[in-house]
């Protein structure tokens, strides 16, 4: 997948340092630009991956790809003792503590600056591990998710909520506009990273959905692998387990 596709055309940089550079100037902007972008609907999406995982009763939580923690939040009415939010973007995580300060949520969530493909914690360490709008930064996605794996609990569960491209008339043709056209756009005028929002855009385009990413998690030792698209099939909610 988008291991070619990157937020710096001309950079010398890898795509994982590209990356954390790239969330780290819009980590400011980002949770406001998101709502806008979205039209607030990414927010009844997250309740979603919630209710999935909470039906599990875990008590350990991984959420890679935090961000600025927004589903790490919600995720603490599962009940769970213990949330990791793990990012690569130091300035998204700031953003995200401040956050989880005003919440009081310290106690229960805790932000790691760390790599999604190459994860610091022992096999079989979580029980539920979440990714949203995440996996298609990895710069090797099959790594990445063999990490998840490697940490998930026997019989845990996997949910990733990311973006996928509707394919009915005439959403496709308007989400094509809207991403291609709109997105960009708005990311030029409200964030100082004008190539950011292309980027997201460019790399969602460019994601494996449905089918497709459903048969890369069987591949790297996934089961019990089902998609759920959401809104049209603008996102995709996907679901996976471990092996006892």
């Amino acid at each position: 997948m988008s291991a070619n596709i990157t937020p710096y055309k001309d950079s010398s940089k890898s795509k994982k340092e590209q990356v954390a550079t790239m969330f780290d100037a819009i980590s400011k902007n980002y949770d406001g630009l998101n709502r806008v972008i979205s039209f607030g609907i990414d927010v009844k999406w997250r309740k979603k991956v919630v209710s999935i995982v909470a039906e599990n009763n875990p008590k350990t939580i991984l959420d890679v790809a935090t961000g600025t923690g927004d589903l790490a939040i919600n995720l603490t009415k599962t009940g769970a003792k213990e949330i990791i939010g793990l990012d690569i973007s130091a300035g998204m995580l700031d953003v995200g503590k401040q956050k989880i300060n005003e919440e009081k949520l310290g106690d229960t969530i805790k932000m790691v600056l760390g790599d999604g493909e190459k994860i610091q914690y022992p096999d079989n360490y979580f029980d539920a591990v979440t990714v949203s709008f995440g996996v298609r930064n990895f710069e090797n996605l099959e790594k990445g998710l063999t990490e998840i794996l490697r940490v998930l609990k026997p019989k845990g569960i996997f949910v990733v909520l990311e973006t996928s491209v509707p394919t009915k008339f005439p959403y496709k043709q308007g989400y094509n506009f809207h991403s291609k056209v709109i997105l960009p756009l708005i990311g030029k005028l409200f964030s100082k990273d004008k190539v950011a929002y292309s980027y997201l855009s460019e790399s969602a385009a460019a994601f494996p959905y449905g089918d497709a990413f459903n048969n890369i998690l069987s591949k790297v030792g996934f089961i019990n692998c089902k998609d759920f698209p959401q809104t049209l099939g603008v996102a995709t909610i996907y679901t996976a387990s471990k092996q006892q």
